[in-house]
């Protein structure tokens, strides 16, 4: 009886949900995974859609120690696939599936549309110190000893001078993933 309970549940939405069995098809969540995701999803957001404003309330009161507001604006622009403004259950869901149990090429496109703010398929330094930036000011104070005020583009400059292989300022999604690998293969 449960488990049909919670079946209804999903149907019974204000904005109404793919069927739990297209999700299922679309992540690597089991059936009961689908269903626990849901009704937290639902207990946040009862209408079924999150706007930014909402995603950011929320995703601010895991870093209560800083601000986590620009970071929260990234992620939900990555998370929100269909770039409607809203997101909603399916987004979520197939978001945070690739997340925790994609593959590594999956995992590293989710990353690299991250950090391609413009969405122009490379990331620049702008857009990465942009990205730089809002995770020191989501960490806040909680970093002992406080990052110095270059800490971000220290960073930046790092992160191109590992990806940027032909050294034109850009890193396309093909450095970053070769990058990637081989710093992977590295590491076994």
């Amino acid at each position: 009886a449960d488990s049909s309970e919670a079946e209804l549940e999903l149907v019974a939405a204000r904005h109404q949900p793919e069927g739990l069995e297209q999700l299922l098809a679309r992540t690597k969540f089991t059936k009961r995974e689908l269903q626990s995701l849901y009704r937290g999803f639902k207990n946040e957001c009862p209408s079924g859609l999150v706007d930014e404003e909402t995603f950011k309330l929320i995703y601010s009161q895991f870093f209560p120690q800083g601000d986590a507001s620009s970071y929260a604006h990234f992620l939900f622009d990555a998370f929100d696939a269909d770039r409607s403004g809203t997101l909603c259950f399916q987004d979520f869901a197939v978001g945070l599936s690739v997340l925790l149990r994609g593959t590594v090429r999956q995992k590293l496109e989710w990353a690299f549309n991250l950090y391609d703010l413009n969405k122009d398929g490379c990331i620049s330094k702008e857009e990465m110190l942009e990205i730089m930036k809002s995770i020191y000011d989501m960490m806040g104070s909680c970093t002992h000893p406080p990052p110095r005020d270059s800490a971000a583009a220290e960073h930046v400059e790092l992160f191109f001078q590992k990806m940027d292989r032909n050294g034109d300022g850009l890193v396309t999604f093909e450095e970053f993933l070769e990058t990637c690998q081989r710093v992977r293969s590295i590491g076994r």
